[in-house]
């Protein structure tokens, strides 16, 4: 969800960009309906079009059972299902109906661009499989008073309103996802298939779920099933009591009273439960089986990578080429380390995904493969630094899990700056320049986006030119956005350290708004009490 105006995050293809224009359109508005009569006039217009729609339905079906619709046309049709809501009938549809799916969006939301026409083709599933909500949408920001009475304060929010009681979307965001999340909540939080055809179509239209094998739908196993079903928010579950119809959707089912499995239309694609029966239990091997071995990383699942129960997670930023030809040995390579370490892949080309990840190693602006790991428990980050075959992929995954890795820290490269005033440190050199020096220091500490850190380093180039002949003070200066190092833990900047001669454990940190002179003081009153050669004040 964002909150402020849009940032640039996708260039979206010609064809994507008339969707999603087709999403956005919904009915025309030429200005807000006043009074109770046109809100029933609006509510019947509503009626009468799904009634339209419901008949173009039955004509195109009869006329070509086997035609299938153009996306533009799903889209079209969807937005007749879509409620488009005011601030006259927003209240009217929420209380007349049990159970109203609403967006909140912004025109101008890239996000909110991109969800709707995902909206739009789980409202067409679910108004297909005869779910009694209601699909809505309101433009937010033309639709004030309304967003704010819903408490719709960011873009896109999604609400699910029960009886007039909302609670807030926690699914994925998907057209799939949508639908899933939206039957649960209205009742339907198991599917039940009863025959070999049943679960052929059913089949065909899902590729993730979750199997359940029970002779009788009863019991404490079944019940301990049905919870799991009701808590998670992402996956289908099924039920079966035939063994040959299971054998359909999970062909190595085991004959027993209580099997349960989940399937996934990838490399890995069946994966048995075989802990006890507790709801706890099946939802811990869901959040760790429902990835494929190798996830793929993109807007939609970003927040159910980033809070995955697996904390250590390999990252693969590659272009799609270059993943294709790595892709079936580093598959190899996770099933060893499955449930233990996340294999992640971020499309190298893709900024939005890969640049704020590849920035934190300094490797903004490359285009070659770059394998790295980071630990989620300890926030610490490791970067493989030998080429990316899988052989050497194996060993980084086996030392990371043993805690053999030595944790990454972002570095410049060495300068040349012997005979300089002022002395540049970078990652590297931190130990040796700093902590290991015998002599005083006061470190800068900036970021070359730092607003105020100009100001603050024309000082110091002051403060080096006066002590320049003491021979116990060094000066340097480090661009906290290119190195880092455990000791040099900075939040804001500009930053001025002293480190004194004798504890460089307990730097002090100096006041950056306190006056030239305040500062000159201060390192002249460290200096003598050290017996060092110091200078008059400035």
């Amino acid at each position: 969800m964002v909150s402020g105006k849009p940032i640039l995050r996708f260039i979206f293809f010609t064809h994507t960009v008339l969707l999603l224009l087709l999403a956005l359109s919904g009915p025309a508005i030429a200005s807000e309906p006043a009074g109770e009569d046109a809100l029933d006039a609006d509510l019947e217009e509503i009626e009468e079009l799904l009634a339209v729609d419901s008949e173009l339905e039955q004509q195109t079906f009869s006329e070509d059972a086997g035609a299938k619709l153009s996306e533009a046309e799903v889209l079209t049709r969807a937005q007749r299902i879509v409620h488009e809501l005011n601030t006259d009938s927003y209240r009217k549809v929420i209380e007349k109906n049990e159970y109203v799916l609403l967006l909140g969006y912004a025109p101008w939301c890239q996000r909110s661009a991109e969800l709707m026409p995902q909206f739009a083709e789980a409202a067409t599933t679910l108004k297909e499989l005869g779910n009694p909500v209601v699909m809505a949408k309101l433009d937010a920001e033309r639709y004030p008073k309304a967003a704010s009475s819903l408490e719709i304060k960011g873009f896109p929010t999604l609400l699910l309103f029960t009886n007039g009681t909302s609670q807030f979307y926690t699914g994925g965001y998907s057209g799939e996802d949508i639908v899933i999340w939206t039957r649960k909540k209205t009742g339907v939080p198991v599917i039940r298939l009863n025959s070999v055809p049943e679960a052929e179509g059913f089949l065909k239209k899902n590729h993730i779920f979750v199997l359940g094998l029970f002779e009788k739908y009863k019991g404490p196993n079944y019940e301990e099933f049905i919870k799991a079903a009701k808590t998670d928010n992402e996956l289908q579950f099924v039920e079966l009591s035939d063994v040959e119809v299971a054998r359909v959707l999970f062909p190595d089912v085991a004959i027993s009273n209580n099997f349960l499995g989940i399937v996934k239309s990838e490399h890995e694609q069946y994966t048995k439960f075989e802990g006890a029966f507790e709801r706890k239990k099946i939802l811990q091997f869901l959040a760790i089986n429902k990835f494929p071995l190798v996830t793929k990383l993109t807007e939609a699942n970003s927040i159910r990578v980033y809070s995955s129960p697996v904390k250590l997670q390999l990252f693969v930023f590659a272009e799609e080429d270059d993943l294709q030809k790595l892709l079936e040995p580093l598959q190899d390579v996770a099933r060893k380390f499955k449930s233990k370490i996340m294999f992640v892949f971020v499309d190298i080309k893709d900024e939005n995904l890969a640049k704020p990840f590849l920035t934190l190693y300094g490797l903004e602006d490359t285009r070659d493969i770059v394998v790295a790991a980071f630990d989620n428990k300890i926030s610490s980050k490791y970067l493989l630094e030998a080429d990316p075959i899988p052989n050497n992929i194996e060993d980084f995954c086996s030392r990371l899990l043993s805690g053999a890795l030595s944790p990454f820290f972002k570095s410049q490269p060495v300068p040349n700056d012997a005979d300089a005033s002022i002395k540049v440190v970078v990652g590297k050199t931190f130990n040796e320049l700093i902590l290991e020096s015998p002599k005083n220091i006061l470190l800068e500490v900036y970021t070359p986006w730092c607003i105020n850190c100009e100001v603050t380093s024309k000082e110091v180039e002051k403060l080096a030119k006066h002590f320049k002949d003491s021979n116990n003070l060094v000066i340097a200066r480090i661009d906290a956005s290119a190195n880092e190092h455990p000791k040099l833990q900075v939040s804001d900047y500009p930053t001025l350290l002293f480190y004194p001669a004798r504890d460089k454990s307990n730097p002090t940190k100096l006041s950056t708004k306190t006056s030239l002179k305040d500062k000159a003081n201060f390192i002249n009153k460290h200096l003598k009490a050290k017996g060092s050669i110091s200078k008059d004040e400035l």
